[in-house]
């Protein structure tokens, strides 16, 4: 871990809505609660924008990267047995330049797969080998990272995910993937990753189910992926008793996909409070966790978030506004890494 950075007193500025003590990024904010990191995702074509790409950089700011499309199945196998690391290898680079840790998203997801694993019709057996090569193969690749070997396995109610996976193999394709991942690299963090389980409720119920089973059978399983997509005044109450629900389980935990939208536009003031207010929450319950060993928000700047694309006439979801000024869910932030001194 880097050494930690020192703080110093400054007065709360009501106009800038600064924190009662300054720090000179969020990765040192991070640090100072004793946490691994503070991070982002990023993908390859924002790296040519300069202002970004200087916040990027600074490790003060950024102690940790995840390639949001970069590491999915669709960039590095597109075609079977034909491996194109390019995209991944770009930002595993600046990580290790600028010395980031790295988290390898992901090995098996339903979504950004190419034709030739959705178009075949597939036996157990022979889907299986593909799981295996696809997971072995890019986990080798980059050794020593934190790895989504699975991501988003279950549907809203704790129903397992009717996917080409779950389909073909039933639950069986979880232990393949993770077994393969753990030949590949006997030193990686494998972790399974999700969205809505940051709270209570159906959907963490089954994942604490699937990683007591996994820990029974011997499965390799380091850590639970909390990616907590969340909305503006909805953020559940109850996420450090969650989390610590996780954690006495054997696993390590992470917020992974950090980001907190509107949904309508353009937010009001008091809505920017209530944002700052629900970043402050979510990173208050990981700093309160001992075995939460970091935050990772789903791109930093509102200029690139995946949001509007997605849900239309959402957004304004990130830490940074459009033309990266920090927005008062980046104070919220340091409020949050702050709750534990």
């Amino acid at each position: 871990m880097p050494p930690v950075q020192p703080v110093h007193a400054a007065p709360r500025s009501p106009a800038a809505d600064e924190p009662a003590v300054a720090v000179a990024g969020l990765n040192a904010a991070a640090h100072a609660a004793r946490k691994l990191y503070f991070g982002t995702a990023t993908n390859n074509n924002e790296l040519n924008d300069t202002q970004y790409f200087a916040l990027l950089d600074d490790i003060q700011m950024f102690g940790q990267l995840t390639p949001a499309k970069g590491m999915k199945w669709l960039e590095t196998e597109p075609e079977r047995g034909v491996f194109t690391f390019a995209q991944g290898d770009q930002i595993a680079d600046l990580a290790r330049q600028s010395g980031k840790v790295l988290r390898g998203h992901n090995c098996v997801w339903y979504n950004s797969l190419p034709g030739w694993v959705t178009n075949t019709t597939w036996t157990a057996p022979e889907l299986a080998e593909v799981v295996t090569e696809h997971c072995f193969n890019i986990v080798r690749h980059w050794e020593g990272q934190i790895w989504d070997v699975i991501n988003e396995p279950f549907n809203d109610d704790g129903t397992w995910r009717e996917t080409l996976w779950y389909n073909t193999l039933n639950t069986s394709y979880i232990p393949l993937a993770l077994h393969a991942a753990r030949r590949a690299d006997p030193h990686a963090k494998l972790y399974i990753n999700e969205y809505n389980i940051t709270g209570t409720g159906a959907k963490a119920t089954s994942m604490k189910t699937l990683i007591k089973a996994l820990k029974r059978a011997g499965v390799p399983i380091d850590g639970v992926g909390i990616q907590a997509h969340e909305t503006v005044g909805e953020v559940p109450t109850d996420i450090q008793r969650n989390l610590e629900e996780f954690v006495a389980l054997g696993v390590e935990v992470a917020i992974t996909e950090l980001d907190v939208k509107f949904l309508t536009l353009p937010p009001t003031q008091a809505g920017l409070e209530q944002q700052r207010k629900d970043y402050e929450t979510i990173v208050g319950a990981c700093a309160a966790v001992e075995r939460c060993v970091g935050v990772t928000v789903w791109d930093f700047t509102d200029k690139y978030s995946w949001i509007p694309g997605t849900f239309p006439g959402s957004g304004d979801a990130c830490p940074w506004d459009d033309d990266l000024e920090k927005k008062p869910a980046y104070y919220g932030i340091v409020d949050g890494f702050q709750r534990k001194r």
